[in-house]
């Protein structure tokens, strides 16, 4: 067990199950929860879990969080403040498909992020492991049929989407300027607290004009399973995917959420996949595996 939590593909592979689901039940539960509220709600449930494991380690290391206050705060506003935040609100307006396929951008963005302001290049191998990666996704949320990413039409949920993809892809690239020697704990408490307090005047906006939370079993469960799982665990995980791997590697399991989508809803929605599902996560997992092989 302790060989396997090493394991970085594995890691990142689980995170973005979690995210999958997060997905999944922030379409499902927009009439009940707002999307401030969602967003503001499910990292104070993850600090609550945090704070216990990154109190220990603050004083020693407080002299560390003062010197990179810098990167912390960049972290902070995007990984925790921005990226869900957008995301529930592209939920609001798009479709599934749409944010799916807006969503398998995130690596060509962190790629080209890369590139532009760290100079890093991917290998052939790799880079061709992104292109089949890519089209996997592709083919997923075209149900095979090119003519269907020609239809697609871009609404003000999707211009959401595309800000998260952005902003995923910024603070996937910051994650290399976060301070060294920092705890891992404690860096997430750190950015979640900066997420929070940047989050807590847009709950507030929000609450003034009279969107609440429809509280019920339902609507409980939903916050418990995105503070938990892909709050808390998924970005232990995603931090230390990225530490193993960099940045570029890390950001190509994004195009595992369309396969993983098409699993859940399978699970829980009844859907039966099509052939182009089954086409599209064997070039998904191929394109991973000549982007990770040495």
């Amino acid at each position: 067990m302790k060989k396997l939590s090493a394991n970085p593909y594995l890691l990142l592979t689980l995170t973005v199950l979690f995210w999958s689901g997060n997905m999944v039940i922030g379409r499902g539960a927009r009439g009940d929860i707002p999307p401030l509220s969602f967003a503001f709600w499910r990292w104070l449930i993850a600090f609550v879990l945090i704070v216990p494991l990154a109190l220990p380690h603050l004083r020693e290391q407080w002299p560390l969080l003062k010197r990179g206050w810098k990167p912390l705060l960049v972290l902070g506003v995007l990984g925790v403040g921005g990226y869900n935040t957008f995301a529930y609100l592209a939920l609001q307006n798009t479709t599934a498909t749409n944010a799916a396929l807006l969503n398998s951008f995130v690596p060509i963005a962190t790629i080209a992020i890369s590139w532009a302001f760290l100079g890093k290049h991917l290998r052939r191998p790799e880079a061709i492991g992104v292109l089949i990666s890519l089209s996997g996704a592709l083919t997923i949320v075209s149900h095979g049929d090119p003519a269907v990413l020609a239809r697609l039409n871009l609404n003000v949920g999707d211009v959401w989407m595309l800000v998260a993809v952005l902003d995923w892809a910024i603070y996937t690239v910051a994650l290399a300027w976060r301070p060294a020697g920092v705890h891992p704990m404690l860096m997430l408490g750190t950015t979640v607290a900066i997420g929070l307090a940047t989050l807590a005047p847009a709950y507030a906006w929000e609450m003034a004009q009279g969107k609440f939370i429809n509280v019920h079993a339902g609507s409980l469960a939903a916050l418990a399973y995105v503070g938990i799982f892909p709050s808390f665990v998924g970005y232990i995980f995603y931090n230390r995917g990225v530490a193993e791997v960099g940045a570029n590697k890390a950001s190509l399991f994004i195009h595992l959420m369309p396969v993983f989508g098409t699993l859940l809803s399978f699970l829980f929605l009844g859907e039966i996949p099509f052939w182009y599902h089954y086409l599209g996560i064997g070039l998904i997992f191929t394109g991973i595996w000549l982007t990770m092989k040495k």
